[in-house]
């Protein structure tokens, strides 16, 4: 197993990421900021108007650092990476899959059924902390989920699994408010909505899922696997179709959870959101920041995976994962053994 390297976040506007030496250089201000070996990165990911120098690319290229850019409020833009890694052979049979129904019908079963049963494992574990109302109906959600989990052996097609997956998540998402503690207006949730996102909730929960989805996605490369060619998600131009796919299984016990955490411990404030004319909500740089800093320390907690039987970080198991799904297309596993969090 790799050990974990350090993905860097630029936020700060104006920024230039240079080459020195063997080193990548932040300079702000005409002032060097940040200094740091290259092989100690595994990412870095640049917000907003953050420049980079072309022999910066080049070593970051050589080295497998990817260079990510996305909008100051967190949408994906574009990303540098070297040569593909892997063999050939393993992305072919990957696109095979991919071609065939049945086979992309088993990886998605167990896609969704990890996905199902860690956002059961979080209703049931906060349930547990709430009392009346509000653990009455964390229960009702979960227990509605253990009927879909239930249902998903006999699913028969694709479409079948997309529409159980709808019906999962209106469920969850039905519940969500009744995760929160926080008791402030501001981070009242009446249901997700994305694209622009329309609350500090919805806010926090899209821009936590690109986080998340940059790592998942730079975990498939490093194994060979190509991202956009999915099994779950289906193929569209510029997708990461299969990162989205192992993105369902971490956002209830990764994303979610951290986002409540910060909400339910006042980690972040509600004048720390900015609402547009067109009602789009997003986050000013000290929140940004708050929620960068907690997701790195989140990533650094040990703990055991459930398959492999080994202590890893937490920011090592789409990595994990990711090798778990090469292992299995390239026929060394029976199937595809989904992360499950222990509750």
């Amino acid at each position: 197993m790799r050990q974990l390297q350090n993905t860097l976040f630029v936020t700060t506007q104006g920024a230039y990421l240079a080459k020195e030496g063997e080193s990548l250089v932040v300079r702000a201000d005409k002032e060097k900021k940040f200094q740091i070996p290259v092989r100690n990165l595994d990412g870095v990911v640049c917000f907003g108007q953050i420049s980079v120098s072309p022999f910066l690319l080049g070593m970051c290229a050589e080295h497998d650092v990817s260079v990510s850019f996305l909008t100051e409020n967190g949408r994906f833009l574009a990303k540098a990476v070297g040569s593909a890694s892997g063999n050939v052979a393993l992305r072919r049979n990957q696109f095979r899959m991919a071609d065939d129904s049945e086979q992309s019908l088993s990886i998605a079963r167990s896609v969704l059924s990890g996905k199902l049963v860690n956002s059961r494992t979080l209703l049931r574990r906060v349930a547990r902390d709430r009392q009346g109302t509000a653990a009455e109906n964390l229960d009702r959600a979960a227990d509605s989920l253990s009927t879909v989990i239930r249902r998903l052996p006999s699913v028969a097609g694709l479409e079948d699994i997309r529409g159980l997956e709808g019906d999962a998540a209106r469920t969850y998402f039905g519940a969500f408010e009744h995760l929160l503690s926080s008791g402030e207006e501001a981070f009242a949730f009446t249901g997700r909505n994305r694209r622009p996102p329309l609350d500090p909730v919805n806010c926090l929960l899209s821009f936590v899922y690109t986080l998340l989805l940059h790592d998942i996605r730079s975990s498939l490369e490093s194994v060979g696997l190509d991202p956009e060619v999915g099994f779950l998600h289906r193929d569209r131009p510029g997708r990461p179709s299969l990162a989205l796919d192992l993105l369902e299984e971490f956002r209830p016990a990764v994303a979610d959870r951290l986002v409540l955490s910060l909400i339910n411990r006042g980690q972040v404030k509600p004048g720390g959101f900015e609402t547009s004319g067109s009602g789009a909500v997003t986050m000013d740089e000290d929140t940004r920041k708050e929620v960068l800093v907690a997701y790195q320390k989140r990533k650094q907690q040990e703990m055991e995976h459930p398959f492999l039987k080994e202590r890893m970080p937490l920011g090592l198991f789409p990595f994990a994962q990711a090798l778990l799904l090469a292992r299995y297309i390239r026929g060394d596993l029976e199937g595809y053994p989904p992360y499950l969090w222990r509750s």
